[in-house]
């Protein structure tokens, strides 16, 4: 099992703590990714949609995962399960230092998740306290801060996923 951090990093202008709208550990955020099959290398062609609140059964009978999938081309089942309290929001000064945010980790087996899609479901806030809602389609936004009287802006939106354990099937580290 390999466990992947989804990092969040954008150049902002007077907004910070980007995140879902319902927190980091929103159970209705939909994530949207391609899958790279570990078995073969396939890429899946369309983004495949994981949401924390929603779990199936595994195939073997035990426990659930909020993925189950088989890949296309080969044929070999894989899982992912998220792993919520591991993110936090992307902060102004995160940002301002060239860093980026951890938002989600999830458990893989049998499937690398890459090429993450930012879609709607997005807040932050300006530095004047302001919220947005944010639909993040189009990888950046732009709007007018009225109580603050100055634009807010994200460019540069980008989300990254990074291994950050690794395990064999016995559960013993081999990278981390």
């Amino acid at each position: 099992m390999v466990f992947f951090m989804l990092y969040v990093s954008a150049e902002l202008d007077k907004l910070t703590d980007i995140q879902p709208e319902g927190g980091c550990d929103d159970p209705n955020f939909v994530y949207l990714f391609k899958l790279r099959c570990e078995n073969c290398g396939e890429l899946t062609q369309k983004e495949t949609c994981v949401v924390l609140g929603e779990t199936v059964p595994l195939t073997n009978g035990r426990g659930t995962a909020n993925l189950v999938q088989k890949c296309k081309f080969c044929g070999r089942e894989g899982t992912i399960q998220m792993i919520p309290g591991q993110g936090r929001p992307l902060s102004l000064e995160t940002s301002q230092s060239g860093g980026s945010a951890p938002l989600m980790l999830f458990e893989c087996r049998g499937f690398e998740p890459v090429d993450y899609v930012f879609g709607d479901g997005w807040k932050a806030e300006s530095t004047e306290g302001t919220k947005f809602n944010m639909d993040l389609s189009d990888g950046e936004f732009s709007e007018y801060d009225e109580k603050g009287e100055f634009p807010v802006e994200i460019t540069n939106l980008r989300g990254t996923f990074k291994v950050v354990h690794k395990a064999n099937h016995w559960g013993k580290t081999v990278y981390q």
